[in-house]
């Protein structure tokens, strides 16, 4: 698929995709969506890749939100087409079985914060801003808003930035657990391509593993919980890449991961 809408690069197994609608604040329209899905299969299979960046361009926002010129008239059939192109598209990232990190590199509203939350870590810039302002157009967040903020920051903050459409700075996003770590924009992607990069050498089976225990074990009574847990650390047992961490550790030498 030919890209127009976001430039995707793959260096030493880290994909860095970036939405570049820079004039429209890198808004999210059915195109991008579209684009966006593309590239997370493409992350899916492509075995170079071992871990995935998002952001967005230029130096304003990473995603200001959905792309309301052609939200305005649609019907609510359309309307749910659209919010369902987005929810199977952000959900791809989320279970995507390579760690994912947001570099949210300005405004990351509505959409742009929902996109953000389908990632694993979520790194800011001092200029970032969050927010679901749906509210304040007549509508609800529609591609996952309401449900993955409760679970990040609590229902109470959830409600009230969702019910009153308020934004939040960077640093009141780091203080309620919404972002991992702040960084002047400068450093932002340099940080971001380290953390993927120290990742992307890490065993990838048990990345998925980990990835895998903790997204479908977070609403499990705990006891089912703690059997998938052991469901998925037992099968490292069977890679390459378990014996030799072992091996290495007993020997006191530095591991070499193969991905196996």
């Amino acid at each position: 698929m030919e890209y127009k809408h976001i430039l995707f690069e793959v260096a030493d197994g880290v994909a860095t995709i970036t939405i570049n609608r820079p004039k429209a604040l890198n808004a999210l329209n059915s195109e991008v969506i579209g684009e966006l899905k593309d590239a997370a299969a493409r992350c899916k299979t492509d075995e170079a890749i071992k871990a995935v960046i998002l952001t967005g361009a230029g130096e304003k926002s990473f995603v200001a939100g959905a792309d309301i010129s052609q939200m305005a008239e649609l019907r609510p059939q359309q309307a749910m087409e659209f919010m369902e192109a987005g929810i199977e598209t952000f959900r791809m990232y989320e279970v995507l079985p390579k760690p994912v990190i947001a570099a949210v590199n300005g405004f990351a509203l509505g959409g742009g914060v929902e996109l953000a939350m389908s990632c694993d870590i979520r790194l800011a810039s001092e200029n970032a801003r969050f927010g679901q302002p749906e509210i304040l157009i007549g509508l609800i967040p529609g591609w996952g808003g309401t449900q993955r903020l409760a679970r990040l920051v609590g229902m109470g903050r959830a409600k009230e930035y969702i019910l009153a459409g308020g934004q939040i700075d960077a640093r009141r996003a780091y203080e309620i657990g919404l972002v991992n770590q702040v960084y002047p924009l400068d450093q932002l992607l340099p940080e971001a391509k380290k953390l993927a990069a120290k990742m992307a050498n890490l065993p990838g089976f048990a990345l998925k593993m980990a990835k895998h225990a903790i997204n479908y074990g977070y609403d499990l009574a705990l006891d089912n919980a703690m059997r998938l847990e052991t469901e998925c650390c037992s099968q490292c047992f069977s890679t390459d890449d378990q014996k030799e961490g072992m091996k290495a550790f007993l020997e006191k030498r530095k591991p070499v991961f193969k991905g196996k």
